[in-house]
């Protein structure tokens, strides 16, 4: 029952008390870290492309990607807009000219089509093609252990997550309020619960969910999974550089686990050098939580 929790914490664990890397390791565990998306997303269409009744499958995982994507972005928002409200955070006044969205959104484009050729390929039924869901169990393997080296080589000590206050209040109320909304969406749908909270686990970390979701719940879901955190991805490039402004913690709280790598360029450049700090905790720790609460939520 918990071989799937051992698959998820072991790698990631061992990574996480290796040795610390010089700053060439690092740059070929960051590049291994972007072809393994690649390569994940890619499967993932394969076994997407083997569903029985494609058709009803493809209109089933728009409609749980809507709702999925409106409860739990609403509910982030609500949440994070309090949060705005009881402990606002002043702007410094330092931010820089926007960041180039259009080519932030051509990178999810990509992604998507990664998605698409797959899928196209598994259309081919090639009976070797079958095997695409046991070599994603090795790359999940691969990929976590791999960003385990990446959390522990991020520079983050205990002492400087305890200190930073304001990314800790964020994380949380983006990791409440997202198991809330995915736990809605579930009953909405009439799905498990327990189905809806390992959803909503991911905190826009598309690579991580896309893999674990299928794995656990079958490629509907997991297609699910991916497409939901890369909306969320897609709706923070489109809405940062305005709630910056006036929100800061809420335009910083929707970015979820992608805070301290995607769009940290775009929450410099909106916010000021300020908000670097508070991001790359409020991601760390959304980071660190992806996995296990995924994992909990799916035995």
């Amino acid at each position: 029952m918990y071989s799937g929790l051992l698959i998820i914490l072991i790698p990631l664990c061992i990574g996480y008390v290796l040795p610390r890397q010089g700053l060439r390791t690092l740059k070929v565990v960051n590049r291994l870290l972007s072809a393994m998306v690649y390569v994940i997303l890619f499967f993932m269409g394969i076994s997407l492309a083997f569903l029985d009744d494609l058709s009803t499958n493809l209109m089933l995982i728009a409609g749980y990607v809507l709702v999925f994507s409106l409860c739990i972005l609403c509910m982030n928002y609500l949440a994070l807009l309090w949060l705005d409200k009881r402990l606002p955070w002043p702007s410094s006044g330092h931010a820089q000219p926007p960041t180039s969205r259009w080519r932030m959104a051509l990178d999810s484009f990509r992604l998507c089509m990664v998605v698409a050729v797959g899928f196209g390929l598994g259309l081919t039924g090639w009976h070797w093609l079958g095997e695409a869901s046991r070599a994603s169990e090795i790359c999940l393997i691969l990929l976590l252990l791999l960003v385990g080296i990446q959390l522990r080589n991020s520079g983050m000590t205990l002492w400087q997550i305890i200190l930073n206050r304001r990314g800790v209040f964020i994380a949380a109320v983006v990791a409440v309020s997202s198991l809330a909304g995915g736990a809605a969406a579930a009953l909405i749908l009439g799905l498990p619960v327990n189905t809806g909270l390992a959803m909503a686990s991911a905190f826009g970390w598309y690579s991580l969910s896309a893999i674990l979701m299928t794995d656990a719940f079958g490629p509907v879901i997991g297609s699910t999974a991916f497409f939901n955190d890369l909306l969320r991805e897609l709706a923070a490039i489109v809405l940062i550089p305005a709630l910056m402004r006036r929100q800061r913690s809420t335009g910083l709280g929707l970015c979820g686990a992608t805070s301290m790598d995607f769009t940290l360029p775009v929450l410099q450049r909106s916010g000021g050098i300020d908000v670097v700090p508070t991001a790359i905790v409020h991601g760390f720790l959304l980071s660190l939580l992806a996995p296990i609460l995924i994992a909990l939520f799916s035995v």
